[in-house]
């Protein structure tokens, strides 16, 4: 009798499964869009996606003024979506991508170390996308060549002749786009990222007005192709489909050419998602970019060590959070650390290192030094018997955790 209910256990539990829907994950960077050009324009697609999820403002930059401040330039923004962390720590600066500091895992890496028979896309008007950040010709980065791609398309001027309009750029945007919906469609990568050019560069050459909210309303429809081809798939496969759009950076609040600074506007973007079960930091905090990471690894079910956990900086958009926005201050051989508490049961655990050797693929050494409960959105204590230069502070809660760090010399 007990091998036949063992049994029966077994054939349930393989049934549900094999029900269980294979979760496929997109996102979108659409360049250079400020929050209130999208906000002011027509965008259907967008809108009916947000309407299955939502729409939040986000940023971009880091902590202003404080040690992870980064500049608002476009592949510094790509790389702190796809690792989860500020500048300080990714080491992309600036768009030459010159030295990536690939033991910041990004979300490819990170599925294809777990899942290796999983596939994975990158549609894209820029080379270095693959090649120096998910870092398909990066050694370093494990030379992760993704299973679907095209990109490059910009060296390309006998298909795409240079204009001095631009327009060129929407004409490449067009066929990224289509070869992405009909790969999703055909093959549905696990994980695909789409990059979309055309509205930074009109930006660029005409600034706000006309030019801009066209190219806009362009980018929108194609989003909207993009859509339909995750529907096909969910109407037609065992498959659960999510969707992140989001873009890079603002503009300078002048008239809308320039970006790279810390004003308001440069820092201000936007999410959309259809994602289900959005949270508070969603809802009714403001987002950054570096939490499109930890929510695209809850949505695939990857698992991240705890020593990578204590790296990222963003938190997830969806499910339970015990607290957000840890900050640190240091005076007179103390520190006083401060959160936001969202769901505030249990214990916070303050861990401490001295040393941030992950970053040149070490390990570091962390010590608990306090046990508080997460309503009380602060502690302090005392680092006197710690010198150090810079300290990482890591936060663990019921519900997630969080890490900030003090650099002395650094404002934090």
């Amino acid at each position: 009798m007990k091998n036949c209910i063992l049994i029966l256990i077994l054939l349930t539990a393989t049934g549900i499964l094999r029900a269980q829907k294979a979760r496929k994950a997109i996102f979108v960077i659409a360049d250079g869009i400020p929050a209130d050009v999208i906000e002011s324009q027509k965008t259907p697609a967008l809108k009916e996606i947000a309407k299955e999820g939502g729409y939040a403002r986000a940023y971009v930059g880091g902590e202003k003024d404080g040690y992870s401040q980064s500049p608002t330039i476009s592949a510094v923004g790509y790389n702190s979506l796809l690792t989860g962390t500020w500048a300080n720590k990714h080491n992309v600066w600036d768009n030459d991508i010159t030295a990536p500091n690939y033991n910041y895992w990004n979300v490819f890496r990170l599925l294809e170390t777990q899942y290796p028979k999983k596939k994975t896309a990158v549609f894209s008007t820029w080379l270095d996308n693959r090649t120096k950040l998910v870092g398909s010709e990066a050694k370093a980065a494990g030379n992760l060549q993704p299973d679907y791609f095209l990109d490059g398309l910009e060296l390309d001027t006998i298909r795409f002749p240079h204009d001095t309009a631009g327009y060129f750029y929407y004409l490449i945007d067009e066929t990224v786009t289509d070869k992405a919906a009909e790969t999703i469609r055909k093959s549905a990568p696990d994980l695909t990222w789409i990059y979309l050019e055309y509205t930074d560069e009109m930006g660029h050459r005409h600034g706000d007005g006309d030019k801009m909210n066209d190219a806009v309303e362009k980018m929108d429809k194609q989003i909207g192709r993009i859509r339909e081809a995750m529907k096909y798939r969910e109407k037609n496969f065992k498959e659960d489909w999510v969707i992140f759009i989001t873009t890079d950076h603002g503009r300078d609040s002048l008239k809308g050419h320039d970006h790279g600074g810390q004003s308001d506007r440069e820092r201000t973007t936007w999410i959309v998602t259809d994602a289900a079960d959005l949270n508070e930091r969603f809802t009714k905090q403001r987002p950054g970019i570096v939490d499109i990471l930890p929510t695209l690894t809850r949505f695939l079910q990857l698992t991240m060590t705890r020593e990578r956990l204590r790296e990222v900086d963003g938190v997830s958009l969806t499910g339970k959070l015990s607290a957000t926005d840890a900050k640190a201050v240091y005076r007179k051989d103390k520190i006083r650390v401060t959160w936001k508490p969202i769901l505030q049961k249990g214990l916070a655990r303050v861990y401490l290192s001295t040393t941030d050797s992950f970053a040149i693929g070490g390990h570091d050494k962390y010590r608990l030094v306090q046990q508080v409960p997460v309503a009380n959105g602060a502690t302090e204590f005392d680092v006197s018997k710690y010198p150090s230069e810079v300290y990482k502070i890591s936060i663990e809660m019921p519900y997630n955790l969080l890490n900030t760090r003090i650099v002395i010399g650094k404002k934090n």
